[in-house]
């Protein structure tokens, strides 16, 4: 059993997993056509990962805060997921790993930044180090 996190975008869904709460990686990111397709790739995510607490990133702050809750809070009920839903605070999550990333690697638009994100919102939900 796992715990999954999901960084939510209007292009990409970031992926993050951790096995043991001690340990979290990232996930190849799922390109967003809609949000059927993203809510069905998410949902066999879900199941292949055998997971057992999904954490979704929510934005906190800003000026369009809660349209954003709204739109994916609506994405999460179109999950075929019957356990257990956290929402943890993303805000500043993306820079966040923009930043980790920089020097590395050539930031592309691939879906590493977004996993990168899940990874932090799932460290953050698990309080452990970023």
């Amino acid at each position: 059993m796992s715990i999954v996190a999901i960084d939510v975008g209007l292009k990409r869904i970031g992926v993050a997993v951790s096995y043991d709460k001690k340990v979290v990686m990232p996930q190849k990111a799922i390109l967003r056509k809609n949000r059927n397709q993203a809510a069905n790739e998410v949902s066999t995510l879900l199941k292949e990962k055998d997971a057992k607490i999904l954490i979704v990133g929510l934005p906190k702050g800003g000026k369009s805060e809660e349209e954003m809750q709204r739109r994916i809070e609506h994405f999460v009920n179109l999950l075929d997921f019957e356990r257990e839903v956290h929402y943890q605070d993303e805000y500043g999550s993306s820079s966040e790993a923009k930043e980790l990333m920089k020097g590395n690697i050539k930031i592309k638009r691939d879906g590493k930044v977004d996993s990168l994100s899940a990874v932090i919102i799932l460290k953050r939900w698990l309080k452990l180090p970023i």
